[in-house]
């Protein structure tokens, strides 16, 4: 039995539909924990087992990790009032820990972030948050793989508009800095492979790094290249971020997390880790503007 949490949303939905093809030949179930099952396709809710509520809940985790063999773990975004990150990670993620060691579950993927080992892990707002909720998994003794990733090509679906209309995008790192970038699709892929051969032990990352480092300067190329007219990229800085994020409502905690977040980004941390063959992410920045931005873009 396989868990999936988050099963509606671009990571979770893209890896409840792999496993939907994959999981039946191989003999294993699916659960699902769904705040509203209604959002689920009906030919998804007719061959899963669905769990209502949040997985953030300890009386629901508990119906769900009964009998189940695997989870795949992610936590929601934080709420825009979160007390602390802390809170958002950790705090969300206790009652699953705990009932992972009740339930004897035996591996669990999660979605985590790029920056373990850097020196500016530490201070690195979420993503400090996101490392130290890996590290409370791990230490309930279940095999544990974290996806460590870096930013989201699909985050620019957030800026569609502004590319539209505009030919306008932003960010917050400098123009030339080259990163890596993962699209959503290869992170499912990556949880699927992890989640449907547990031969794997202990504790560990797995990174999504994508097949090439870019700079913003890199993706306004290939965004006007794929969309066929000029998109360029303007920097805003973290004064700015801060006023935006706080102008929609969200609290200090959440907006300094995202302030030194985006301040350690610019500084390298997603730079520590070096791509390699073992953790293919092949989806490149063009295929995913052919495929998933320009549609978004023209409709």
């Amino acid at each position: 039995m396989i868990v999936i949490t988050a099963p509606t949303g671009q990571i979770g939905g893209r890896l409840l539909n792999t496993l939907l093809e994959e999981a039946p030949t191989r003999g294993e179930e699916l659960r699902v924990i769904v705040r509203d099952p209604g959002k689920l396709p009906d030919a998804v809710r007719d061959r899963v087992d669905v769990v209502t509520g949040s997985h953030g809940d300890a009386a629901v985790v508990d119906r769900a990790f009964a009998g189940a063999d695997a989870v795949f773990w992610l936590v929601p975004p934080a709420p825009p009032r979160a007390p602390s990150l802390d809170a958002a990670y950790s705090g969300f993620t206790g009652a699953a820990a705990k009932a992972f060691t009740a339930h004897g579950v035996g591996h669990v993927v999660g979605v985590s972030a790029l920056g373990r080992g850097t020196p500016l892990a530490g201070r690195a707002g979420h993503v400090t948050a996101s490392l130290a909720m890996d590290d409370l998994i791990a230490s309930t003794g279940v095999a544990y793989r974290a996806l460590a990733n870096p930013t989201f090509m699909d985050n620019l679906l957030q800026q569609v508009a502004s590319i539209r209309d505009h030919g306008v995008f932003t960010g917050t790192v400098a123009a030339g800095r080259k990163a890596p970038l993962a699209a959503t699709r290869d992170i499912a892929a990556a949880a699927a492979r992890l989640l449907l051969d547990r031969s794997w032990t202990g504790t560990g990352e797995v990174p999504v790094l994508g097949p090439e480092d870019l700079s913003a300067n890199d993706v306004a190329r290939v965004m006007s290249e794929v969309l066929g007219r000029p998109v360029r990229y303007e920097r805003q800085s973290l004064g700015d971020l801060r006023a935006t994020l706080t102008g929609h409502g969200f609290g200090d905690a959440v907006v300094e997390g995202y302030v030194d977040m985006m301040r350690s980004k610019d500084n390298g941390l997603d730079d520590g880790v070096r791509r390699t063959p073992h953790h293919p992410s092949p989806t490149t920045f063009r295929a995913w503007c052919e495929e998933v931005l320009k549609p978004e873009v023209q409709a």
